[in-house]
């Protein structure tokens, strides 16, 4: 199905969320290093990512690591969930297998990430959730919501029952 990825999530909560997400849609999560909180079973029910053990959650040391891992499992299509994207999330075609990836809470993916997938990727590879202007983003569990939904959405909610603890 498709692959979220998280860079650096700092805030336990939100990451919880998408984890809950990932559970009831089949979506597979990765975390890229270093991580805002520890996933060992206290913290982990204390934050709320209770549903880690019903989803497929991959943790990777740094982003080309995520990229290897990904690669093997046939991903190809990479996007960038980001502000000032060029092109709407509900424009793009998503297939089963897409990468979405979204920066942390307080920074953002970092240049060097967004130029690689424009590097390589035939099309656009920035996409963007559009809110009213003066605003700077959603909240990250949010934006995961929206975009993975939509996609979703289009490939008529085929369900996957991938499930792969840490």
């Amino acid at each position: 199905m498709f692959h979220i990825v998280l860079f650096e999530p700092e805030i336990p909560p939100n990451t919880g969320n998408v984890i809950r997400l990932c559970a009831n849609t089949g979506a597979e999560l990765h975390l890229i290093r270093p991580l805002g909180f520890d996933l060992d079973r206290r913290s982990v029910r204390r934050a709320g990512l209770d549903y880690r053990w019903m989803a497929a959650v991959h943790i990777h040391e740094d982003f080309a690591a995520c990229r290897v891992a990904l690669a093997a499992q046939g991903a190809e299509r990479w996007f960038a969930i980001e502000t000032g994207g060029s092109i709407r999330y509900d424009e793009i075609a998503w297939q089963p297998g897409d990468v979405m990836i979204f920066g942390s809470e307080r920074h953002g993916l970092p240049m060097k990430i967004l130029e690689e997938l424009k590097a390589e990727v035939t099309g656009d590879a920035i996409v963007s959730i559009p809110m009213r202007e003066g605003n700077r983003s959603l909240n990250l569990s949010n934006a995961v919501a929206l975009v993975l939904y939509e996609a979703w959405r289009q490939t008529g909610f085929a369900i996957s029952t991938n499930r792969t603890p840490l």
